[in-house]
């Protein structure tokens, strides 16, 4: 339905011609809001599209609606913070680079600040946690290198990274769906159908190090290594296969959980179809080795803390 070109006596858009409720075309996505909405932040571009421009000049769809070629998804967020200048964003939110890079295209300084990542002194390796003791007093400028150095060298024994047990933290779940048919008699074999496929859950990393090309990435391509999928699946369809890789990994099985399900009976044999799913979750073990260079790791960590204080006390 095409919007009317001329709004109500009386409405705020009455000057430039805007109806109160408007309707926008962002990408495919339908949204309904306020002329008040669109123009609560002054200098924005959605404020210039709305206070300033014509209404014949701005791009309508094939229904008459505003239209805007940006992320229809994201642009939820950026019209909920132009209600009242507040961002909520659901938990592990995976796309906020990405909407900071929309709240730049509509010109919001404010909503950029917001989603632009703080870094904080506090996990800033080598920086400020591991530098000097507050309760001394400080030193002068080549012993604060002295320490600084010391200290860095402390911390990156403890990065995680370094260590091949800490490179590998991190649960991998294998998940399959399998089927049978059972007949009447419970004493009659079970007739197996093939496994369809083995899916993978878990860092996209640690997935890619175990399986390597066996690993099917097409349903979620270019995922970031720090980041976790559930839509992985491995090239082969043998449960052995995927336990001997993740085996030579050091990973050993935890937990699993399998649920099955009556799909539905043959009406002339009486054989009924089961569906089965079944989950394991598997984690690497620490071996023997690294916990002795864990142990060797806290005694070097003794003797740098003894080194440091005794710089600060030749300040």
């Amino acid at each position: 339905m095409a919007l009317p070109d001329n709004a109500s006596c009386g409405l705020p858009g009455e000057e430039s011609g805007f109806p109160e409720i408007i309707e926008l075309n962002v990408g495919g996505q339908v949204y309904i809001t306020r002329y008040s909405t669109l123009t609560s932040v002054p200098d924005s571009l959605l404020w210039e599209m709305f206070s300033r421009k014509n209404i014949k000049t701005l791009a309508r769809d094939s229904k008459g609606r505003f239209f805007v070629d940006r992320d229809g998804f994201l642009f939820r967020y950026i019209l909920d913070y132009m209600r009242d200048q507040q961002l909520v964003l659901p938990d592990h939110f995976p796309e906020r680079s990405r909407l900071q890079r929309e709240a730049e295209y509509f010109i919001l300084p404010e909503l950029v600040k917001m989603l632009t990542p703080k870094i904080s002194k506090q996990n800033s390796i080598g920086d400020d946690a591991c530098q000097s003791d507050p309760e001394e007093s400080s030193p002068n400028a080549d012993t604060a290198r002295n320490i600084a150095s010391l200290g860095s060298m402390a911390c990156s024994s403890l990065t995680p990274g370094v260590g091949s047990e800490s490179r590998r933290s991190g649960f991998i779940t294998i998940g399959y769906r399998g089927s049978y048919t059972l007949g009447r008699d419970s004493q009659t074999d079970a007739k197996f159908r093939r496994v369809a496929r083995i899916m993978v859950c878990g860092k996209t990393s640690l997935a890619k190090e175990v399986f390597g090309d066996t690993l099917n990435e097409s349903r979620d391509p270019d995922r970031p290594p720090e980041r976790y999928t559930s839509r992985y699946y491995l090239k082969f369809t043998f449960l052995e296969q995927a336990f001997d890789k993740l085996a030579d990994a050091g990973f050993h099985m935890v937990a699993c959980n399998s649920t099955g399900t009556c799909a539905f009976a043959h009406d002339q044999t009486d054989d009924k179809i089961w569906t089965s799913y079944t989950e394991y979750v598997f984690y690497p073990v620490l071996m023997k080795n690294d916990h002795i260079t864990r142990l060797h790791t806290l005694q070097n960590m003794d003797r740098l803390y003894n080194r440091i204080r005794d710089f600060k006390k030749q300040s």
